[in-house]
């Protein structure tokens, strides 16, 4: 009783403090958080294998030893990586509401507007279920159709998430590469389909849809809010994605430890000419995030798989999945979905190529 009695003042202190100066209290939990973010980081890799080969006892090179500590070490990894992806995105996301980014990408013209709506679509992290009301916004304030898609492709293809977590497992140089080349195939797709003048195959009740979000108002917002905003998306996203990390980083460490080098090789390696469009098609019908996904691609190159063929089945399963396809039939007709999707699937196919061809 007297311990309650005694921890109450000093819980209440707190609070009145946090209530008094709520940025300073804000800044102090953030840097609290980084630091162990960092001491968790560093310790990862001793924790373990200290924790498969000396408190379990497995022996080194066993099949199961290696998908053990595969997993062991991968998933806390790979979770470590989301929570500060999550929480820096999800304070960016405070800047770049849809009405913002609508009145940002209003007036631009083809390649200069290709370029920037790529641009602002890596930067602003709107989802699949995201695409038909941007779209149908996009369209009232006057984007040219070649521009929305270049956004719309952008997006979801140049994923924050998967770059980060690229960086984090295989380097820098594959994750700056992906980025730009990403960037290259958004910019180009979007160019070709509004060279293609497709604006008919648009479903006619979006040219009809008047002047809805206008008067949308934004509040500024301030920084105790925005980080306040990070926090909250980070708890949401974490909640929705852990699971799948778990299951992707069991799959992946399936493949680490039990599949053989030389037949993975054989189907997805360099010399396998055909496995880079093949990789695109399976990734097609397939639906992940990126999280659940880039664990698969680490085991994969691992075990003799060619980082293009793996990096253009992930491209393809993040940004031409079959849902993402069902959503924009809402809003786009057969014929135009088919042609947005063949040259975004060519533009990945050429990305494998040449990552292969670089790596």
């Amino acid at each position: 009783m007297s311990e309650e009695t005694g921890n109450a003042p000093q819980s209440h202190g707190l609070a009145a403090i946090a209530r008094a100066h709520p940025l300073a209290s804000r800044i102090a939990l953030l840097v609290a958080a980084l630091g162990a973010w960092a001491v968790a980081y560093v310790g990862l890799l001793p924790m373990s294998e200290w924790l498969v080969y000396d408190l379990i006892g497995l022996a080194r090179e066993s099949h199961l030893s290696e998908s053990l500590a595969f997993f062991v070490f991968e998933v806390p990894k790979v979770l470590l990586l989301l929570a500060l992806v999550i929480y820096g995105v999800g304070v960016i996301r405070t800047f770049f509401t849809p009405e913002r980014t609508r009145r940002l990408l209003a007036g631009r013209r083809q390649v200069v507007g290709n370029v920037f709506a790529a641009g602002l679509g890596v930067v602003t992290p709107f989802c699949s279920c995201s695409a038909v009301p941007l779209f149908i916004g996009f369209v009232e304030a006057g984007v040219p159709l070649g521009v929305t898609l270049s956004f719309l492709i952008a997006a979801p293809m140049v994923n924050e998430v998967a770059a980060v977590l690229l960086f984090g497992m295989v380097g820098p140089k594959v994750a700056l590469t992906y980025i730009g080349l990403g960037l290259g195939v958004a910019i180009v797709s979007g160019w070709v389909i509004g060279r293609l003048k497709m604006e008919s195959h648009v479903e006619d009740w979006v040219w009809e849809v008047q002047g809805a979000g206008e008067n949308e108002v934004e509040g500024g917002m301030t920084l105790v809010e925005r980080l306040d905003a990070g926090w909250a998306s980070l708890k949401e996203i974490m909640k929705k994605v852990s699971l799948y990390v778990v299951i992707a980083v069991g799959v992946g460490a399936g493949i680490h430890g039990y599949v053989p080098d030389n037949w993975l090789a054989g189907i997805m390696g360099e010399a396998a000419w055909w496995s880079v469009p093949v990789a695109v098609v399976l990734g097609v019908p397939m639906y992940s995030n990126a999280a659940g996904v880039v664990p698969i691609i680490q085991a994969l190159t691992e075990k003799g798989a060619s980082l293009g063929t793996a990096l253009a089945f992930m491209m393809s399963v993040i940004a031409l999945s079959l849902p993402e396809a069902i959503i924009l039939r809402k809003v786009l007709k057969p014929r135009l979905i088919v042609t947005f999707m063949a040259i975004v699937a060519a533009g990945i196919v050429l990305v494998g190529y040449l990552f292969n061809a670089i790596w």
